[in-house]
């Protein structure tokens, strides 16, 4: 049960990329850009930096191996679906099969919001996508940090997974 609940919360991370480009409701961000005016374009780029900062420090953290802080700070969403026992223990082994981290490219920040009732806790997300070369994998891996926006507006850690 323990690890089918950190293979959800991993599965949440990968279905919220997923599927913000399957939901009819959420426009793909391409014409999304298209409908908005030219200030709140430069809001979205504002918003994309700060929730890039905040990715950048929650990874900081990962490599300096202080997960259970992260978890602490996490998301309702995020604790609901593993406890932290679990997620500390999981993200030990992926990064100690990964080695350390040599390299990292940030090279997307999507949007995704869900409505209650489907495979993700309903809500909006903020994902940051890096590609990241580790000391033991030959190919670059996708490191993911998502956030989820929070009953009191906050954003929160809701996720992350190396994949």
């Amino acid at each position: 049960m323990k690890n089918l609940r950190f293979s959800v919360l991993a599965s949440l991370l990968l279905v919220t990329t997923v599927a913000s480009a399957q939901q009819a409701a959420t426009p793909a961000p391409a014409a999304q850009a298209q409908q908005l005016t030219a200030e709140q374009q430069a809001q979205v780029a504002r918003q994309d930096a700060e929730m890039s900062g905040a990715a950048a420090q929650v990874i900081q953290l990962m490599d300096q191996g202080k997960s259970a802080e992260i978890w602490d700070g996490a998301s309702p969403v995020a604790k609901a679906v593993v406890n932290r026992q679990d997620f500390v223990t999981q993200i030990a082994a992926d990064r100690t099969r990964l080695g350390a981290p040599t390299e990292r490219k940030q090279v997307a920040v999507t949007r995704a919001a869900y409505a209650a009732g489907g495979a993700v806790p309903a809500g909006n997300y903020i994902n940051v996508v890096f590609a990241t070369r580790f000391a033991n994998a030959a190919e670059p891996v996708r490191e993911l940090v998502s956030f989820h926006l929070d009953e009191d507006k906050t954003w929160r850690v809701s996720g992350y997974s190396v994949r």
